[in-house]
């Protein structure tokens, strides 16, 4: 899994067609593909953002890392609790969370 998010994140970030931070994930909702929720997010932004997500009908991805790495991983200098996709294939889409379900079940 962590080639394939790796990739779908720098293509996101290079095409601009994503938004960082909490709020703007709850923003911009409507016109997301993915949501991608660190490890060090807050209890009260992480359950706003699933209900938020469940009712846009827009599934939600849990990132195996802390805020700092998954900012690393957008490339930037600052943590990065939450991520929404805006552009991603759906064959992309259904691969990352197969592998993600694989992953659960072992």
């Amino acid at each position: 899994m962590a080639k394939l998010l790796e990739k779908i994140i720098k293509d996101a970030m290079d095409d601009k067609k994503c938004s960082l931070g909490a709020k703007e994930v709850i923003g911009s909702m409507k016109n997301s593909k993915l949501i991608i929720l660190s490890q060090s997010i807050p209890k009260n932004t992480l359950q706003k953002i699933q209900e938020t997500a469940t009712s846009s009908k827009v599934p939600t991805l849990n990132f195996k890392g802390s805020s700092v790495e998954l900012g690393r991983l957008c490339g930037t200098q600052f943590r990065i609790s939450a991520l929404s996709l805006k552009t991603l294939s759906e064959t992309n889409l259904k691969t990352l969370l197969k592998e993600v379900e694989e992953e659960i079940q072992q």
